[in-house]
């Protein structure tokens, strides 16, 4: 009978204590980062495009080499458009064999005309001699008709090399259009011979060739792109271009500092910092902007960052993939508690666990989630269509876990910073998850920090 009653004794002081991890509030430095994932890409780099119609006959470079601006890179076949160039630069040589025969023509005409109208001045002073001798009667009739029909035969000379003067003016003006006409021909037949060579538009690392000797090149026309050719890579700036999820975006910016590992030279840290973060959200499954589909979808969406590395190595590749962790804060010697600590409590579960608690003490439970979303006990409408959670952890006080609402900073990777409501060295319920959603107000607990036994352990035991 003592021994039951003993062991009655033990299970109802025990029935009720809920077992948890415990750790502590404590000062230390803190860093929130944000982590994302991209690729190497460098700040300035071409994509060689088919500018013309062709057969490559000759790939002068190949991937790895470094080439300055101006330098070729590789040739299509160019027998035709060099051909079309020659018999464009004779028929230039014929048109200005033209302009200068129409020249002289005109400066012939010029002449004859400056000769018709000297003869002419010289005929109208006759005339008009003629005349008056004519009206005094010292000269007869026959030498006055001679004198005016010379004198009409000049004004109608006169009249005629101005016509072949206006004539050879038109002459050459039709010529210097002809000669314009084959210059622009011909600017267009080298413009078609120049796209049979293909040089270096930057100077910098020949990172991709996407062709073979022996394949046709393309230009592009009004909805698609020209043959892909190659890339050419100024790997004198390098950046990272990460994507960062929507939720972390909005913490970035400019010059803030980032450590970023490369997939491929492993156990380094480089240096870089932030250059460039994207306004425009993208759709994680088709990289596409928002603005360029018309779907309402909820899909998960990226943002676009772009790290500038300050001392890249040598070897650097565009398309390796990285890691970056961005610093988006910073602080020195602040409160902080583990995240998993933080437990959301609706006003109105405060307050009835306020009021059922025989000392006042504000422990809490869960509330459970009702067919209609909201919580049970909250009101009409969820627990939070009116009043907002209070966030905060469960403090140990003696045997008894407290639900204390504190005020928090930025996030590090593991911890949280704590600006007001806990003080360092308070001791505060940490785990299990489970144990925090389902704490109930004035639990008695007991702290049992031992690592937890895997399955795998208890099966080899057994």
């Amino acid at each position: 009978m003592l021994g039951g009653i003993l062991w009655g004794s033990i299970y109802g002081a025990n029935r009720n204590v809920v077992t948890v991890q415990s750790g502590e509030a404590k000062k230390q430095d803190l860093t929130s980062v944000v982590t994302a994932s991209g690729e190497v890409r460098p700040q300035t780099y071409s994509n060689i495009l088919g500018e013309g119609i062709g057969k490559i006959t000759e790939i002068v470079v190949k991937e790895g080499d470094i080439v300055k601006k101006g330098d070729v890179l590789l040739k299509l076949e160019n027998i035709q458009p060099s051909a079309d160039v020659q018999a464009q630069e004779a028929g230039i040589s014929s048109a200005d064999a033209a302009v200068s025969a129409s020249g002289a023509a005109l400066k012939s005409a010029q002449a004859t005309l400056a000769q018709r109208q000297s003869d002419y001045a010289k005929a109208r002073y006759d005339f008009e001699r003629a005349q008056k001798l004519y009206g005094e009667q010292l000269i007869s009739k026959q030498d006055f008709d001679s004198s005016q029909a010379a004198y009409t035969g000049a004004a109608a000379a006169v009249d005629a090399a101005k016509a072949q003067l206006a004539q050879a003016q038109a002459t050459l003006g039709e010529s210097r259009s002809n000669l314009q006409q084959n210059q622009a021909v011909l600017l267009h037949q080298k413009d078609v011979l120049r796209k049979t060579t293909y040089t270096a538009p930057i100077a910098g690392l020949v990172s991709y060739i996407a062709v073979r000797v022996g394949e046709n090149v393309v230009p592009g026309i009004q909805n698609a792109t020209g043959s892909y050719l190659m890339t050419i890579s100024d790997m004198s700036v390098v950046t990272a271009e990460l994507k960062v999820d929507e939720t972390d975006i909005v913490d970035l910016r400019n010059g803030e500092d980032v450590d970023v590992k490369i997939d491929a030279i492993p156990g380094k840290v480089y240096k870089g910092h932030v250059t460039e973060v994207g306004d425009q959200a993208i759709l994680r499954s088709s990289g596409l902007a928002t603005t360029q589909t018309t779907a309402n979808t909820q899909e998960a969406r990226d943002f676009k960052v772009v790290v500038t590395l300050d001392n890249p190595p040598q070897n650097l590749r565009p398309g390796l993939s990285v890691t970056a962790t961005i610093k988006t804060a910073f602080r020195q010697n602040v409160v902080t508690v583990p995240i998993q600590a933080l437990a959301m409590r609706s006003k109105q579960a405060l307050a009835e666990a306020a009021k059922s608690s025989p000392d006042g003490t504000v422990t809490l439970a869960a509330t459970k989630p009702d067919a209609s979303g909201g919580s049970a006990g909250a009101p009409a409408g969820g627990a939070n269509s009116d009043v907002p959670d209070v966030q905060g952890v469960f403090v140990l006080r003696g045997n008894k876990a407290q639900f204390v609402p504190i005020q928090t900073g930025i996030t590090g990777v593991s911890d949280i910073e704590v600006t007001s409501g806990l003080q360092p060295g308070d001791k505060i319920v940490t785990g299990s998850y489970k144990t925090l959603r389902t704490m109930k107000p004035g639990s008695t607990v007991k702290v049992d920090n031992s690592e937890p036994k895997r399955k795998d352990d208890d099966k080899d035991k057994s």
